[in-house]
């Protein structure tokens, strides 16, 4: 056997190709993005995709590599890839070129993302927040003490908060196109009725994604018209350039839907930790015994867990619609505990299989 130390050293040389490898197919990718932009073509060709991976495969199981390895590998350098031609492609179209956004709430989180996400595209942006300004950002502590001649107002302030500024700014009245990203409308409703009737340019938008979010491919942006005719183009241009998937619906539609999906994904998981929590069974000892669902659970309410408590309070309790998601809920625990209370199995049976027709029957083909 050789030395260990001389196994590592030729380990080491082997990550510095592979790290150079993936340097090189990332300038590839660029170049591919470029030329895909030049000739108005799409970005993501599943097709392709599918080629790739499937290549990638049979070579790796040809010379004795596990080809579910080889498959992740590629997947995660496809989704890089992905990211690296979509950003190019929103800085290449330069959208906001000689345009000015405001930002009001721009240092909280969506407000950082919108912040680097209209830079991107060529706004000059500034923010307007109590808090400050991100690095590198021109900033105002309050949003109304200044000049609103902006092209583009985005409203990222908490829900309560919002609804005042959007009142503000009827009575303010800037000709810009302006757009909250709140996650529920009702709350909003007045603040977003009382600019409409003033004439403003306003629309209601609700990115369907986190803060750290970098690839929009499958993500959802909701765009909801309030009024004037042409808001809503406007901000969806703003996501022309990216693989956002765009719907439109009404105020009203949107927080029903809302309120299941997220006010029904973030009760079960708010439930799933506390019950963890008043287990009394300490988590290093639960996390010895785990489970692949278990694990799949925990990561996704260990997330949950991690966001903003008093946010997530605003949309379970500003939700006109919340108590048929947490009442739906509430029966379904009940359904169950009856199932294996009463050792019915025919109806826990029944559950499943009714469970896993609603999921099947959401899949939908993609490409």
């Amino acid at each position: 056997m050789r030395p260990l130390s001389e196994l590592r050293a030729e380990l080491d040389a082997v990550d510095a190709e592979l790290i150079a490898a993936i340097a090189h197919r990332q300038a590839l990718v660029a170049e591919i993005g470029r030329w895909k932009h030049a000739q108005g073509r799409q970005l993501r060709d599943f097709q392709r995709e599918r080629e790739v991976i499937a290549n990638v495969r049979a070579k790796a199981q040809a010379i004795g590599l596990d080809g579910e390895i080889a498959e992740q590998v590629m997947k995660l350098l496809i989704e890089s890839s992905l990211t690296t031609q979509e950003q190019d492609r929103v800085r290449l179209a330069s959208q906001g070129g000689g345009r000015r956004a405001l930002v009001i709430g721009g240092n909280g989180r969506m407000g950082r993302w919108f912040v680097r996400f209209l830079a991107a595209q060529g706004f000059d942006v500034e923010v307007a927040d109590p808090s400050g300004a991100p690095e590198g950002s021109v900033g105002r502590a309050n949003w109304s003490e200044g000049a609103l001649d902006q092209d583009l107002i985005v409203v990222a302030a908490p829900m309560r908060r919002s609804n005042e500024i959007l009142l503000a700014l009827a009575e303010r009245r800037p000709a810009g196109l302006v757009f909250d990203i709140g996650s529920l409308k009702t709350p909003l409703i007045e603040g977003l009725t009382a600019c409409a009737a003033a004439g403003l340019r306003v629309c209601s938008v609700h990115p369907m994604f986190g803060p750290d979010t970098e690839l929009l491919s499958d993500r959802h942006v909701i765009f909801l018209p309030v009024g004037a005719p042409d808001a809503v183009c406007q901000a969806r241009e703003l996501f022309a350039q990216t693989m956002v998937q765009a719907v439109e619906m009404s105020l009203a539609e949107h927080d029903h839907l809302i309120a299941y999906v997220l006010g029904l994904s973030h009760a079960l998981n708010i439930v799933f930790f506390t019950a963890l929590a008043n287990s009394g069974e300490a988590a290093p000892k639960l996390a010895r015994m785990s489970s692949t669902t278990f694990d799949r659970q925990l990561r996704i309410a260990t997330g949950v867990a991690s966001e903003n408590p008093r946010m997530y309070y605003e949309i379970q309790s500003l939700n006109a619609f919340r108590g048929e998601a947490l009442d739906a809920l509430r029966r379904a625990v009940g359904e169950l505990t009856r199932c294996i209370e009463e050792g019915d199995e025919i109806g826990f049976v029944a559950l499943m299989e009714r469970g896993r027709g609603y999921l099947s029957a959401r899949a939908l083909p993609r490409g």
